[in-house]
């Protein structure tokens, strides 16, 4: 779950669903379309939503024959919209802009998905690349509507269980702040904890993130804990602070492709820590700062993804690396910023 007031949508995730045979385009179709009704989204849209949900899984299933799609709702004040999150560790494409042309297939196809996809959607985003695999997102508002947002996270439950212990927001106080929090264990209960933690951060007092992990602390005494991170995002002084308990990675990746690690201590919000500290680090209007569970590995390198952390939203950011770093022993949330334009 996640949010980002006044600049973006709150974002649920709904339901993962994974693409291993034709039928799940059906699957995905009738979920979206369900939650595109529920959501508010007229007759034409709904059918529109529909057409997008069904050529992005048929594309996960030609393409990569498994995979997985991701369904979120989305909330603007008093409009909703459907977001679509797929990915897969495919053959990828050469030429990913070239295979958004209608005509173009490697399938047998009429090669009409993806740019059918693109027109449709109101906001899109595509990265591939041969080998590694297809990220796609794609999210559906009502005609006239195009809201955007500098941070993006996404969250993923481990294999075996319904519920994601992990989860991720964003606000707007002073400036852009946010968190990534893993509640204790996995399941109902961790789930429980993090969610306390996220509605204690979207009503919590304004202040630093020091402040802000202290609040947290104090509001996950009657849950079984969790591992807790803020990040504020100053890029008028050049400046990126810092506050964490427990095992929530943070990271500053340059323009140049260098990557910085945040500090956190030990510690269990709600239940142990030390005095919390908050760091203060150099942050520049090119970088990207990335959070993330112990659910995903630290062994990735966004230099190892041409074009990705320059050319591409956060959200596709941040599904790459849950893809290709996340484990499935454990549950898993990336969240992405970026500093600048």
């Amino acid at each position: 779950m996640g949010t980002l007031s006044p600049a973006g949508p709150v974002v649920t995730d709904v339901q993962w669903i994974r693409v291993v045979d034709s039928g799940a385009a059906g699957t995905v179709r009738r979920a979206a379309a369900g939650l595109g009704a529920e959501l508010g989204l007229d007759e034409q849209r709904v059918g529109e939503l529909s057409i997008v949900a069904a050529e992005i899984t048929t594309n996960v299933y030609k393409h990569a024959g498994d995979g997985h799609v991701l369904l979120r709702s989305l909330r603007l004040d008093n409009a909703g919209g459907v977001e679509i999150v797929a990915y897969d560790s495919g053959p990828g494409m050469v030429d990913a802009i070239r295979s958004g042309d209608d005509g173009h297939s490697t399938a047998g196809t009429l090669g009409i998905g993806l740019g059918a996809i693109s027109r449709l959607a109101t906001r899109t985003d595509l990265y591939s690349m041969p080998g590694r695999g297809t990220v796609l997102t794609a999210q559906v508002w009502p005609a006239r509507l195009r809201p955007g947002t500098p941070a993006e996270g996404l969250s993923r439950p481990m294999t075996g269980e319904s519920v994601c212990g992990d989860a991720w927001a964003v606000r707007h106080e002073r400036r852009l702040q946010l968190l990534v929090c893993d509640g204790l264990g996995h399941g109902p209960l961790a789930a429980s904890a993090a969610a306390a933690a996220v509605d204690a951060f979207r009503h919590g007092p304004a202040g630093g993130p020091a402040t802000v992990v202290e609040h947290l602390h104090g509001a996950l005494g009657h849950t079984r804990g969790a591992a807790v991170a803020v990040a504020e995002l100053d890029p008028g002084a050049g400046e990126l602070r810092f506050a964490g308990l427990g095992n929530i990675a943070g990271h500053i990746v340059t323009g140049a492709g260098e990557r910085r690690g945040l500090v956190t201590l030990p510690g269990i919000a709600g239940h142990q820590r030390r005095v919390v500290r908050e760091y203060t680090y150099p942050l520049g209007g090119g970088d990207l700062v990335v959070m993330h569970s112990d659910g995903v590995t630290d062994k990735w390198r966004l230099a190892d993804y041409p074009g990705l952390a320059a050319g591409h939203t956060p959200l596709v950011v941040a599904t790459t690396l849950l893809r290709d770093a996340g484990v499935r022993r454990d549950d898993a949330t990336v969240l992405v910023a970026r500093a600048g334009p």
